[in-house]
């Protein structure tokens, strides 16, 4: 998922993370300056989902406004998948005693 708060503040005509952070504070959500860094920025952490209602109500806008879907990110994370499987060691069973038990 790629965040894109900048440009759905920008289509509403709010340029900087100051104005934006003003009428969010107006909304009833006050937000540190790091994470509104953070949110300008396009590399949230994490957002609350009340949070991001409160984005919206200020924005006019829906959360897929806010929130594109990347397939290249799920190819490339499922690509990468089989070669950690790969290379994780075959994990063998054996008895207390560290005898290997019987093959099946």
């Amino acid at each position: 998922m790629q965040w894109n708060l900048r440009l759905a503040a920008a289509q509403r005509g709010i340029w900087r993370s100051s104005d934006l952070r003003r009428l969010l504070a107006e909304a009833g959500l006050e937000i540190s300056a790091g994470k509104m860094s953070h949110l300008w920025s396009g590399r949230p952490i994490s957002v609350r989902l009340d949070d991001l209602d409160i984005i919206c109500a200020v924005l006019n806008c829906e959360p897929g406004d806010l929130l594109i879907r990347d397939p290249a990110a799920v190819g490339a994370a499922s690509r990468e998948a089989p070669a950690v499987a790969e290379a994780a060691p075959a994990i063998r069973p054996s008895r207390r005693g560290g005898r290997p038990l019987p093959p099946v």
